[in-house]
């Protein structure tokens, strides 16, 4: 006992540690022990890669609404919301099968990688093909991209961002997790510095505006260098760490067959986060408040990727180690829960603040939806770590249900609601239906922390 009556303890070399500094050496001592937790280094990874995106994203938004006009601001967002539409949706709904089977791919690792760029690729090409030969359906603010030069720019966009969408999740199947945030630093600060140098030669909005190419440019340069890290270093790697334990890796048609029932649910799940902006900048027909939209939405989506990154961690773990299924999803849980908590209540309460930085119309207008789409984050932990329990499981048919569920609930909540609430639709649907949806499958998650169901089916 000290003469002030505070507790202290001797250190074994340092003297004397105050209760304070006892508690920092137990936070470090916990942080040290997490970093050797493959779940949790690949987790962490993958939440510090979404932390310096949303600073980046910030401050890339906010010279863009500094440096272009209001209308060039929004068409420009438009663009970008159309092109991660066809590339991420049909790239990221191949996110599952690349975590799930790139652990145990074994000797055929390049193969399967590539042969996964191909299929998301091709299909996202498709699909935006589609898009464009349909234009006048989606409002005026696609009109610009008619024509075979705009058309043209727009697919090789889509294809571009499709194969940079999949080389994190690539990363993090190899355990390499580690190298996204280097990547998202290195690529988000020459998208800044190309926005500032093109707002005097390309001031205008749309496919051609500074905003979209300082976008799309420096993904594509970015794909040489990490393609040649990932093929060239890591999966020869990868192959000789795993021959033992991936001596027999898994056949085209186990993959299909989880494809099978993974793939309609997740792409299901990213019409929310993609098909969503299109529809509303649809609706909307008005490019300065599609930028206010934008950038709420944006934000709030960001917040929901932290549980999203634990989940993919939970997925690769689960499938390299099967047997310890049920403490991972409480690990996951918990560090999730822990990590997501604050920073919704720092959302929730500085939203006006958070958006001001962009102007008075920012605040004003996507107050409500940022704080609305930052509660929903707390179920869609839930979903998310179920839905990586169940893709480590291979229980296809059931991520399928969950997965086309939610997105029926999601977007019908949209059409309904919007007339009556605007913009603040999107965030009020999104958190009735995700609150419902968690409550229904939360079942499935006690079931496992609660009896250590671990066995790996099939199907269900």
């Amino acid at each position: 006992m000290t003469r002030d009556g505070g507790d202290r303890t001797m250190g074994p070399t340092t003297g004397p540690v105050t209760p304070a500094a006892g508690r920092r050496l137990g936070l470090m001592d916990r942080l040290r022990k997490d970093l050797r937790n493959p779940l949790f280094l690949q987790g962490y990874a993958l939440m510090i890669n979404t932390g310096i995106t949303a600073v980046l994203g910030l401050g890339y938004w906010f010279l863009a609404t500094h440096l272009y006009t209001a209308t060039a601001f929004g068409e420009g967002q438009a663009v970008i919301s159309a092109m991660r539409l066809f590339a991420s949706l049909t790239g990221l709904a191949f996110a599952g099968a690349l975590a799930r089977f790139i652990p145990v791919a074994g000797r055929r690792t390049a193969e399967f990688v590539l042969r996964g760029y191909a299929i998301a690729g091709a299909t996202g090409l498709v699909a935006a093909l589609g898009f464009l030969l349909t234009l006048p359906m989606w409002g005026e603010v696609y009109t610009h991209l008619g024509g075979f030069g705009p058309g043209l720019f727009f697919l090789a966009s889509v294809l571009v961002w499709t194969v940079f969408t999949l080389q994190d999740v690539t990363l993090a199947g190899l355990r390499k997790a580690v190298w996204v945030p280097v990547n998202s630093l290195a690529f988000g600060l020459v998208k800044m510095g190309m926005l500032a140098a093109l707002a005097v030669a390309l001031p205008q909005g749309g496919l051609f505006g500074g905003i979209f190419v300082s976008w799309i440019v420096p993904t594509a340069i970015a794909l040489v260098p990490i393609s040649w890290f990932i093929f060239g270093v890591i999966i020869p790697r990868h192959v000789k760490d795993t021959e033992v334990s991936a001596a027999n890796p898994p056949r085209l048609r186990e993959v299909g067959r989880f494809l099978a029932g993974d793939f309609p649910g997740a792409f299901s799940i990213l019409l929310i986060l993609y098909l969503v902006p299109v529809i509303v900048a649809g609706w909307l027909d008005d490019a300065p408040t599609f930028g206010y939209f934008s950038i709420a939405h944006t934000l709030g989506s960001m917040i929901g990727l932290l549980a999203a990154n634990m989940a993919v961690s939970l997925t690769v773990e689960g499938s390299f180690n099967a047997a310890q299924l049920a403490e991972s999803v409480r690990n996951a849980l918990r560090r999730t829960f822990l990590i997501v908590g604050p920073v919704i209540a720092v959302v929730v309460i500085g939203a006006p603040l958070i958006l001001s930085v962009f102007g008075p119309g920012f605040a004003e207008a996507g107050t409500p939806l940022l704080r609305l789409m930052a509660i929903a984050v707390l179920p869609q932990t839930v979903i998310e770590i179920c839905l990586s329990m169940l893709r480590a499981q291979s229980r296809a048919r059931r991520l399928a249900l969950i997965q086309i569920g939610m997105a029926v609930l999601v977007l019908t909540s949209i059409v309904l609601l919007f007339p009556h609430f605007g913009i603040a639709a999107v965030g009020y649907a999104m958190l009735g239906s995700q609150l419902l949806v968690a409550v229904l499958i939360f079942p499935n998650i006690r079931k496992v922390i609660s009896y250590g169901t671990t066995s790996q089916v099939s199907a269900d």
